[in-house]
């Protein structure tokens, strides 16, 4: 039986990046920087088999996501198992501004909460591409939560991803 290859792609660089705003599960809109990283990263990809494209149901995912497909002819799936760690009140805040120590605000989605939709991803993706290569546009804190779980690691153990690349796990 073949391999499922997954393809975890960070969406390209979005204003709110740039200006160290906790975005969690707002839209975002993607900076000139971004775009271009998405084409380069579609330049890359474009000889590529690709079976399908899966995106956040985000905005500045979304986009990253058609880029990388256009070349392709493809339609991009869109689940909201792939959006952003919901951040809650901490949503909108500048970054630096963020307490670091517990206790933080129970609206915040927790890890275990988090990796449980890292691993219904994980599922989701075994199930409707057995066999098939996929390349999958999310965040960086959910992409961290789905390796954890492939991995078997810690999230503080999964290397950040910069904006716009690409990591490979085989299902």
């Amino acid at each position: 039986m073949r391999k499922t290859k997954l393809y975890l792609v960070r969406h390209g660089e979005t204003f709110d990046n740039v200006n160290k705003i906790m975005q969690g599960q707002t839209q975002g809109e993607l900076t000139e920087t971004g775009r271009e990283q998405a084409l380069q990263l579609a330049k890359r990809l474009r000889n590529w088999h690709v079976d399908a494209f899966v995106s956040s149901d985000l905005r500045r995912s979304i986009d990253t996501c058609r880029l990388l497909a256009e070349p392709h002819g493809m339609d991009v799936v869109q689940t909201p198992l792939l959006r952003e760690r919901d951040w809650g009140s901490f949503t909108g805040l500048y970054i630096p501004d963020i307490p670091l120590n517990d206790p933080w605000p129970t609206d915040i989605e927790s890890l275990e909460e988090l990796k449980a939709r890292a691993s219904r991803f994980l599922d989701f993706v075994r199930q409707n591409y057995q066999g098939k290569t996929v390349v999958a546009v999310g965040h960086g804190i959910i992409n961290k939560a789905i390796q954890a779980v492939y991995f078997g690691k810690q999230m503080r153990d999964v290397p950040k991803m910069t904006n716009a690349e690409v990591r490979y796990l085989e299902l």
